[in-house]
């Protein structure tokens, strides 16, 4: 229950460091720079200071502030001569699309302003959902620094013609000389291309097609081909499941894409029934983080737990090791077994006899999750021929290459090798958006399109189509990979042509070519077979066993190489949005590091100390694979497997990045085989010490046991919530003239009629938010949100207005039983260490509260923060000051101070400091200055755009019709938004639901978020 836990954020926290208690009670652990007011701080501390000369000074300073405060940006507009008709100023336009560069692939719908895209948002209507990097691909549009601009040879400026006469010249005499050619594109899951493709290489017989996924899912793909006939990755059906078991497989993440939307539909305590969700792996995943229940196993444990697992369920006796945790592994197959049809197991080692382990299990308990007939399209890179191109290569057997929106150099594990053998091919030519090592290498750079200034489809699943169309014109001198290929074919048909007639003759069927692109996605029944696909196929398991039994060599130390949320296979490493991205688990950013556990941490001496200013530091430590060394910082991970580490692929990135970009170490050397599992690898502390911008121990939230609360689904069904002993959701009671009352009877305000008009509530339920930060990234782009760079962050300046909590709890009676058995400070702490190595994780999303009695409104000496009668908290930035008294009464710690101008400033070389990335700001939300406090404003500006259309309509507002952007964004529903005034809206609901509760309610701020108590399905079967 809610009451009986210890909520803790770091180690340091546990530790009980008196560093940490210290900031809790800090918000600002920087002062305001005032010596640059003042003049020469040494003069000013050796001379002697009148009264009257303070007040000099105290005025000089609050004047300054003042000023600085008021100062606004001056901004020169030019109006139309002629106004486009599809264009009204100051309304927004909205259009259908889909993203697929390789590794995120979604149905979108994507925001512009006078022909700016500036934000995208899942196409609900087509299924879609968004990640964090999804959200921030609008501001890649705008990376003049990184985007290729116009056509080159060997660094020299050429025409798009002379490109096209010299490439085709080259491309023909290999043709005649029968030379080898290789296309190399990443996934691009689009029928048209497909076809495109089939006819460049008809008319190019030597040239050979070959996908390439800088993260490999080829083993799953492989399996699902060996046994069902078809190159494809398994669908799953979350929403229908009972009992979903994982060995690794970061479903939540970027696992197969990521089955975050299903998953949570499966999940409603209100119906009575939530799958049971059991995660065995090493790293502390998204995935892990939001399980029942959670098993600790290193990497070789978990494999040989999916084999013992396997026997347990068919009884064939295949070959396999004794774990630590095979007796968990008998009660899951008990519960599997129970469920049945209704139960799946999935798998994220990248091996295919572990994924036919897998898939063996599924067959064997009729698994109806396994979605045989729904297949994926994504991830179709076959890290084979991949291997068998770089050997040709090196071996001088390969005349030409040709690669799209791929960057091998950078991403092979023996990248610097392969550029070094390119200069073997006699025909080199890079199409690509970005420029990168891989393009650098090549003697032709061809500039291609960004998928919102271009035309496509998808079709990311059988059945399901999606449309993509442009939403601006190009930026700059590009052109589509589509028309290159049908160029250089010798077909003068362009590629809007091409892509209409396709899907007239292909897909719509006699259905609207128009309604379809309106709608950017297309639907076609899939007729499942009676078998699925086809029959499976019968393979022998215990050859399969035998050989993964063999490839699985326990070791000492293993390296868990995963993606991280945020910044993923790294394409989009110089999106400044997705590097201040905090991690949802470490809650760092910035940075990539090697996560151990807090016992190895011991044993090889690493820690993370915490600065006076709430900064952490760590050690560096010398990972060794196969003979590759990379030097990491550590960063020591309760949850982590012991013998186990984990490093995050996607960082290191330098060629073209900003120097504020270029951060984090590149683990793709030691990315051997493409397998995400490395055994003997040898970790050994060096010399130095690195410092982190992360924010988990910033920005302490004042009562903490009072912040979250958790209840089982079987208190959820049978403990009355309200109960004042036992209750899952027991509202704060207080003292009133000696009797124990609840909190909410006693009042020192007078309330006001909160009844007339609209009265917003935001609504967010713990048990379907996963913490994924999509919605901090949407509140980025909504509220022009500025990026401060590592430096700041390190120091608690993010100016985040959303962001997501990360609390690892404890049992408090490990504490008090320890205490009662007369245990010292010292024995307390490491009994609660030992809980730590496999803490119970729950995400929060904290942003401002909109109290109806704020507290930050009292104190405000000008009245910049005040209370608007539809439940938002509203800043007036023009009167602020910057005093910061708001902020330092604030119980939620969610203010943010303007430490500096971060637009046109050269110390902040982000995206409000050029003209191409200002395009991505939203012009109905002001830049702030420096010296002001911001903050969320629950989206006013949306809110109000809604009631002014309604009016214009001559309409009510419609029920639900209210958005914010994190709202919008949040892919599982976790956050629903409304007016509680239209009983009607469905956060007037959840508002009422026995699960709502308000965090810190004991101090009666009365905010206007509203958060739902945290389910798990806990109960054993």
């Amino acid at each position: 229950m809610a009451s009986n836990k210890k909520y803790w954020k770091s180690v340091e926290e546990l530790k009980g460091s008196s560093v940490v208690e210290t900031l809790s009670k800090n918000e600002f652990v920087e002062n305001i720079p005032t010596d640059d007011f003042l003049g020469d701080k040494e003069t000013l501390e050796n001379s002697s200071t009148s009264r009257r000369d303070f007040l000099k000074y105290v005025g000089f300073t609050t004047a300054a502030a003042s000023l600085a405060a008021c100062e606004g940006p001056v901004i020169k507009s030019i109006p139309y001569v002629v106004k486009p008709n599809d264009i009204i100023a100051g309304v927004a336009d909205w259009y259908a699309t889909s993203i697929a560069d390789g590794f995120d692939f979604a149905n979108v719908l994507v925001k512009t302003r006078e022909g700016r895209p500036i934000q995208i948002m899942p196409n609900k209507e087509a299924n879609g959902t968004t990640s964090a990097r999804v959200q921030a691909s609008v501001l890649s549009l705008y990376d003049e620094k990184l985007r290729l601009q116009e056509p080159s040879k060997n660094g020299e400026t050429i025409s798009w013609a002379n490109a096209d006469k010299e490439i085709g010249i080259e491309l023909l005499k290999l043709k005649e000389a029968g030379k080898p050619v290789v296309l190399l594109t990443g996934t691009m899951a689009s029928p048209s291309t497909t076809k495109i493709v089939e006819d460049f290489t008809t008319a190019h017989p030597n040239v050979t097609h070959i996908v390439y996924d800088a993260v490999s899912e080829a083993a799953a793909t492989d399996a699902f081909e060996a046994m069902y006939g078809r190159r494809a990755l398994p669908n799953y059906k979350l929403e229908n499941a009972k009992t979903i078991v994982s060995f690794g497989a970061d479903f939540l993440g970027d696992f197969h894409g990521g089955f975050e939307k299903a998953y949570i539909q499966g999940r409603k305590p209100e119906t009575g029934n939530m799958s049971r969700h059991i995660q065995v792996e090493s790293n502390m995943s998204l995935t892990g983080a939001n399980a029942d229940k959670r098993i600790v196993a290193k990497p070789s444990d978990v494999v040989f737990a999916l084999l013992n697992l396997y026997n347990a369920i068919t009884k064939e006796g295949v070959a396999s090791k004794a774990t630590p945790i095979d007796s968990e592994i008998q009660k899951i197959a008990q519960e599997l077994k129970k469920a049945g049809p209704k139960a799946v197991v999935m798998t994220g080692l990248n091996d295919i006899n572990a994924q036919l382990i897998s898939l063996a299990i599924n067959r064997a308990l009729n698994s109806e999750i396994l979605d045989i007939n729904n297949s994926l399209n994504i991830r179709q890179g076959s890290y084979e021929q991949v291997q068998k191109l770089v050997s040709d290569v090196k071996s001088g057997k390969i005349g030409g290459l040709i690669t799209y929106n791929v960057d091998p150099v950078y991403t092979l594990d023996n990248g610097v090798a392969f550029a070094e053998a390119l200069k073997n091919v006699s025909l080199k030519v890079a199409i690509s958006v970005e420029n990168s090592s891989t393009v650098d290498a090549m003697d032709y750079a061809l500039p291609a399109t960004h998928f919102l200034e271009s035309w496509g489809d998808t079709n990311f699943s059988e059945g399901n189509y999606g449309l993509i169309q442009p939403t601006i014109q190009p930026l700059f001198k590009t052109r589509q990979f589509q028309d290159t290929l049908l160029k250089w074919s010798g077909s003068a048909t362009s590629y809007y042509d091409f892509l209409k007639t396709f899907w007239s003759t292909e897909v719509l069927g006699g259905s609207s070519w128009n309604k379809a692109l309106h709608n950017g996605f297309f639907q076609k029944e899939v007729v499942a077979t009676e078998d699925g696909v086809e029959s499976p196929r019968d393979i022998s398991m215990a050859e399969v066993a035998r050989i993964l039994k063999m490839n699985t060599t326990p070791s000492g130390m293993e390296l868990n190489l995963y993606t991280k949320t945020g910044l993923g296979d790294g394409k989009q490493a110089n999106n400044p949005w997705l590097q201040e991205f905090p991690d949802p688990i470490t809650r760092a950013s910035w940075d990539n590091y090697l996560t151990v556990s807090m016992a190895d941490a011991r044993e090889l001496g690493f820690s993370n100390p915490v600065k006076d200013n709430g900064a952490i530091n760590g050690d560096y430590a010398k990972v060794t694979v196969n003979g590759t060394e990379v030097v990491v910082p550590v960063m020591v991970q309760p949850g982590q497997a012991k013998g186990s580490i984990g490093l995050a692929l996607g960082f290191g990135k330098t060629f073209g990045l900003k120097e504020e970009m270029q951060v984090g170490v590149n683990a793709y050397p030691l990315y051997k085989g493409g397998n995400n599992i490395q055994y003997n690898v040898k970790v050994e502390k060096v010399l130095g010490t690195h410092k982190f911008a992360c924010t988990q121990v910033q920005k302490t939230i004042a009562g903490r046991h009072d912040i979250l609360k958790v209840t089982s689904l079987k208190e959820y069904k049978t403990v009355e919530p309200k109960d004042h002993h036992h209750g899952w959701n027991k509202p704060a009671y207080v003292s009133y003239d000696h009797k124990e009352v609840e909190a909410n009877t006693i009042d020192l305000w007078d309330e006001h009629n909160r009844e007339i008009g609209h009265h917003f509530n935001l609504s967010i339920d713990l048990t379907s938010c996963t913490g994924c930060g999509a919605c901090v990234v949407a509140c980025h782009a909504e509220n022009n949100v500025p990026v401060v760079g590592k430096k700041e962050v390190r120091v608690g300046r993010d100016m985040h207005w959303l962001r997501i909590d990360r609390y690892y709890s404890s049992e408090v009676e490990t504490r008090e039983e320890a205490k009662a058995l007369g245990l010292s400070r010292g024995e307390t702490y490491e009994a609660l260490e030992t809980e730590a190595e496999n803490p119970e994780v729950t995400f929060q999303p904290m942003m401002c509260q909109h109290c109806n009695h704020a507290p930050c409104e009292t104190v405000c000496p000008v009245a910049a923060t005040s209370h608007g009668r539809q439940g938002q908290n509203q800043m007036a930035y023009n009167r602020c000051v910057g005093t910061r008294y708001c902020a330092n009464n604030c119980p939620y710690r969610v203010r943010r101070f303007n430490w500096f101008n971060y637009a046109n400033n050269n110390e902040f070389d982000f995206n409000m400091n050029n003209e191409y990335g200002k395009m991505v700001l939203n012009p109905d939300v002001v830049v702030r200055s420096r010296g002001v406090m911001e903050k969320c404003s629950m989206c006013i500006q949306m809110t109000q755009a809604t009631i002014l259309k309604a009016k214009k309509e001559g309409r009510k507002v419609n029920t639900d019709e209210f958005e914010t952007a994190c709202s919008s964004a949040c892919t599982t529903g976790a956050m629903v938004f409304g007016d509680v005034n239209n009983k009607e809206d469905q956060v007037a609901a959840l508002a009422e639901d026995k699960r709502a509760y308000n965090v810190l309610d004991y101090l009666q701020t009365k905010p206007n978020v509203i958060y739902q108590v945290k389910v798990r399905n806990t109960n054993e079967a």
